[in-house]
């Protein structure tokens, strides 16, 4: 990655960003897609710092109305600029499936997300659409002021007073997360730091927080690549190509790998 500073902007070059791929694909949900002259431009929070980047038909990226130190402290960590992914894809393509995947989507990055934040959205992510997730998550910041709200603040709430979310029986889920982690039970920057089967097991703890959660919050809000999130797209993957396994020299950064072959088994028609 390279930048400069023109203006009150951010100019950044890196070739393997796609902002498309990147902020909808369902890894975050606080991201929209707005108009613009630019490719695409999104405006969205991270840790209740907003940003609005565009992506530019060179290929650039613009950082709209930030500082060199907020992008040096904040986004630049977020996009997880400091990855090879370049160096990742190349390894990657030692399989012939993701081979294809990568060169499909290659331009999907792993953002590297609040883990409290993230538990919360897909814990509202179960059997849901990710229009009605924004929609709950919308609804929830509106709430508190247009801020995430944090653990002990959310832990005020009971699935009654949440009732205008609309999330349906998420909102007691909801409340187990918001109460463990308000009140220390549950220390997300220690299970982040377990051992992945016991960070696993801790999280599964949280109601509502099922094998495909657990592994969600570990590798979208704690940066746990091994983790390998299955849903009914990776089952076929798997199913399909990987009937004796997923590739061993893949597995340390697995997750990253399911990104691409998530993407692209769900565009598949389109791509052959």
């Amino acid at each position: 990655m390279d930048y400069y500073i023109k203006g009150s902007d951010i100019i950044v070059s890196e070739p393997d960003l796609d902002l498309d791929e990147t902020l909808d694909c369902g890894q975050a949900f606080r991201w929209k897609k707005v108009p613009s002259d630019y490719e695409c431009t999104y405006t969205g929070s991270f840790v209740n710092d907003s940003l609005t980047v565009s992506q530019t038909k060179k290929g650039e990226f613009i950082f709209h109305d930030t500082s060199e130190e907020m992008f040096l402290g904040k986004w630049k960590d977020y996009f997880d600029f400091d990855t090879d992914y370049s160096q990742l894809k190349k390894l990657f393509s030692e399989d012939q499936t993701l081979s294809k995947a990568c060169a499909f989507a290659g331009g999907i990055r792993l953002l590297r997300q609040d883990s409290w934040e993230c538990l919360i959205s897909f814990i509202i992510s179960q059997n849901n659409n990710i229009p009605r997730i924004k929609g709950i998550i919308d609804r929830l910041c509106e709430h508190y002021g247009s801020t995430f709200p944090d653990a002990e603040k959310l832990s005020a709430e009971t699935p009654d007073s949440l009732a205008y979310l609309r999330s349906g029986f998420r909102a007691k889920y909801i409340c187990d997360a918001a109460s463990r982690v308000g009140t220390g039970i549950t220390d997300l920057s220690a299970v982040a730091a377990m051992p992945i089967d016991d960070a696993r097991k801790e999280l599964k703890l949280i109601k509502g927080v099922g094998p495909k959660v657990a592994e969600c919050v570990l590798l979208f809000g704690m940066h746990r690549t091994e983790a390998f999130p299955v849903d009914v797209w990776i089952k076929r993957v798997l199913s399909e190509y990987y009937p004796d396994g997923f590739p061993e020299f893949a597995s340390e950064n697995a997750g990253i790998a399911q990104q691409y072959l998530f993407h692209y088994i769900r565009n598949l028609q389109s791509a052959e």
